[in-house]
């Protein structure tokens, strides 16, 4: 889940005005659907939705074979800084 959070938090933070904005995680859910406890997975974030102030990731995890290992939503909040 880690992994899945980081790609939405990443894939956000590219979108938004870092300057004027932030992005905090709001919601994440996972299912496992087969253990990996060696060699190399792939994340793959894609953008559902693009709000003002949510955005919505599908991250699909896979192994080297291409087998997926888990399948991931996360919600990320869009926040405003506040100006000092």
């Amino acid at each position: 889940m880690v992994l899945a959070e980081t790609v939405a938090s990443v894939g956000t933070w590219n979108l938004i005005d870092r300057e004027n904005q932030q992005a905090v995680g709001l919601e994440i859910n996972a299912n496992h659907i087969r253990s990996k406890s060696d060699g190399v997975v792939t994340a793959t974030g894609t953008l559902l939705h693009r709000g003002r102030t949510t955005m919505i990731w599908d991250i699909k995890i896979t192994d080297e074979e291409g087998k997926l290992v888990c399948v991931s939503r996360c919600t990320v909040a869009v926040l405003n800084k506040k100006s000092s």
